[in-house]
């Protein structure tokens, strides 16, 4: 069964080519399982349609294995599938050999669970394999020599998580950067640290694995509550090589690492559940700091996470925003304030999460007497307050090297006596003065001037563009022909880039979608991509939104990034990253989470002359301009709003009439 994405990746088109097809034709097939919100329709109906329309449609080995795996069983057990898919191409990395053997036998089906169950007797759960057959399993290798075993899983995943994306909660990928950035930063500058393999890094609520999959050379533990998450977290991480255990069970009921003291624990743990244990772990000693309330089992995750790190250890972990300020929570959070464990509460965004950082206090050491508040949401109104993790880095940073100075941004090191009063109220937004350029009046009348020049600039923003009254046919080749032909090189950027103190600038994935410079610093590395100008540079393999030709050289390409470097005498690059962007934005590779997973090379780029080219290029890049424009105008028209409430609600302003 296909869903609207995997219907749009058949037909290599945008879902709401899908959604419009599903209005327009009376003789679209009709769902045959799934919700209202979320249908399914039958492979076969859905070909037997695009053919019968002259709808052309191809489909990977990779979306054959998909539906193959979803067509072999309900839903429910769907995970369960993919697990065992994992788990089989975890057998196929370490044993190749047995398996070619294997897979010459009719005795397969017969021969194979127990093959592989010795292959993978590190996984957290016995693996079910009969849940596939023999047909799918021959797939399956086939998939993994074409993509690589993990690379196959990855998509498996990504396939996964679209289709029960209401029923798993995934760790945003910015978010599980920054604690990823923050952890690592830690590892390498606080005494006792070691960023490197004899590192130990926990999440004991670890999903599918978002926030351990960055931590590939260090000891990696983790542990979740469902069997299959903990099968899909520990596949993922053994396929690349990982040092990794992970335990199936509830960490607050059963603890899998009861002894436990890692380097660094991240934690992005369940928010508002009240059956979390309150009445059989009453009495836990891991409640140094007060016994959790019934109603704040994150005030439980936070000392479950505290009693695993070591002296020193740094603690990330996300909480709900009202989990600063509630009542019933106060005692918890003046014990934290008041040991020196609770080192920094920031608000990432309105709304939340927010983002505690603790450290496990040494024995005797004195505790210390600022703590650092951030509300990272309400960043200058600039293309920057799109990238709050470059300021909450920065503010930590400077607050961990000397707390008694103002560190950047929107923050305060606040005096840790000021805050144990009646409520311990730690929202940052309470305790975060104005700044001299916040003062609502006259910030107000600032940015009301900067929104008014901004807004009048976008009328004669669009490009003009010439409406057609039939469609024009272009002919078309694919980046990989072009690649093949010697107009462009194709280049990857690294899986992961150590960013920090460094001379060389990178240009990270943030930084393409908000059109702005290089934010991120290295060292020197020979294996560095470095960017000239004319690049095109995209976000993942297909643009997924976000492409954009270099001006200015001299950085390197950051980690999910891939350059394409044209031959200028034959090809236009803002033609090229204008239907690049397409591609990843509007294209087949919108239609689901996994879009860097689409082979750019099948990619279909018009045949046109070069002057042809830089018609094209030059609409793209003014359609680009509105577009940081657009943002930029949107900046300022929140922060007016906001600037307008604080000023009548404060007395700073009045109506005017």
């Amino acid at each position: 069964m296909l869903n609207a994405g995997d219907i749009a990746r058949l037909a290599d088109v945008g879902r709401a080519a899908v959604s419009n097809w599903r209005r327009r034709y009376d003789d679209f097939p009709q769902p045959v399982g799934g919700t209202a919100a979320s249908p399914l329709f039958s492979l076969p109906e859905v070909e037997d349609w695009l053919r019968r329309n002259g709808k052309s449609y191809e489909m990977s080995l990779g979306d054959r294995v998909w539906q193959r795996l979803r067509a072999s069983g309900d839903d429910l057990r769907l995970g369960e599938r993919v697990g065992c898919a994992g788990a089989f191409l975890l057998y196929l990395r370490r044993d190749p050999g047995d398996w070619k053997n294997l897979a010459r036998t009719p005795e397969l089906a017969e021969l194979l669970p127990e093959a592989a169950a010795g292959a993978t007797a590190d996984l957290p759960v016995p693996v079910a394999w009969d849940l596939i057959d023999a047909r799918l399993y021959h797939l399956l290798a086939d998939l993994a020599a074409e993509q690589g075993p993990a690379e196959a899983f990855e998509l498996l995943c990504e396939r996964y998580v679209e289709a029960h994306s209401r029923q798993l909660s995934v760790t945003r990928p910015e978010i599980a950067g920054l604690l990823t950035r923050l952890a690592l930063h830690d590892l390498r500058t606080t005494p006792g640290g070691d960023a490197g393999t004899a590192a130990t890094v926990l999440d004991p609520a670890c999903g599918i694995g978002a926030l351990l999959l960055p931590f590939g050379g260090a000891r990696v533990l983790g542990q979740e509550s469902g069997d299959t998450t903990a099968l899909l977290t520990a596949v993922r991480l053994l396929l690349r090589g990982t040092h990794a255990e992970v335990v199936a069970g509830d960490s607050l009921r059963l603890d899998g690492f009861p002894r436990l003291r890692a380097d660094v624990v991240v934690c992005d743990p369940p928010f508002n559940e009240r059956a979390w244990g309150y009445e059989e772990l009453t009495g836990d000693p891991r409640w140094e700091y007060g016994l959790p309330p019934r109603g704040e089992p994150e005030l439980a995750w936070v000392q479950h996470c505290l009693a695993h790190v070591r002296p020193g250890g740094l603690v990330a972990i996300l909480m709900p925003p009202a989990a600063a300020s509630r009542r019933p929570g106060k005692r918890i959070r003046g014990n934290l304030l008041r040991a020196g464990a609770l080192r920094a509460v920031i608000t990432l965004q309105a709304g939340g999460p927010d983002l505690w950082l603790l450290r496990r206090p040494g024995p005797g050491e004195r505790p210390p007497s600022l703590v650092l508040l951030m509300d990272a949401a309400s960043g200058p109104a600039s293309a920057e307050a799109a990238q709050p993790s470059s300021l909450v880095e920065a503010a930590w940073r400077a607050f961990t090297t000397d707390p008694e100075a103002q560190p950047p941004g929107p923050c305060r090191a606040v005096r840790i006596i000021d805050l144990l009063d009646d409520e311990v109220d730690l929202g940052p937004a309470r305790h975060l003065p104005l700044r001299a350029d916040e003062d609502p009046a006259a910030g107000f009348v600032a940015i009301s001037e900067r929104f008014r020049a901004s807004a009048a600039e976008l009328p004669g923003a669009p490009p003009s563009l010439g409406v057609l009254a039939e469609p024009r046919d272009l002919p078309s080749t694919t980046v990989g022909e072009l690649v093949r032909a010697g107009l462009l090189t194709i280049h990857q950027g690294p899986p992961k880039t150590t960013t920090g103190p460094g001379d060389v600038p990178v240009l990270t994935a943030a930084d393409l979608a908000a059109g702005g410079p290089p934010s991120g610093r290295t060292s020197p590395d020979p294996g560095h991509v470095t960017l000239e100008p004319g690049d095109v540079v995209a976000a993942g393999a297909t643009g997924e939104g976000a492409a954009r030709t270099v001006t200015e050289g001299g950085a390197v390409l950051g980690p999910q990034l891939y350059l394409y470097r044209v031959d200028p005498e034959r090809m236009d690059p803002d033609f090229l990253a204008g239907f690049l962007r397409y591609a990843g934005a509007w294209g087949s590779a919108r239609s689901h989470p996994g879009a860097s997973r689409v082979d750019a090379r099948r990619v279909r780029i018009p045949r046109l002359s070069l002057p042809e080219q830089q018609v094209y290029g030059k609409a793209f890049r003014e359609l680009l301009d509105l577009e940081d424009r657009l943002r930029e105008t949107a900046a300022l028209g929140e922060a007016l709003i906001r600037l307008g409430f604080d000023g009548l609600v404060g007395g700073h302003l009045r109506p005017s009439g």
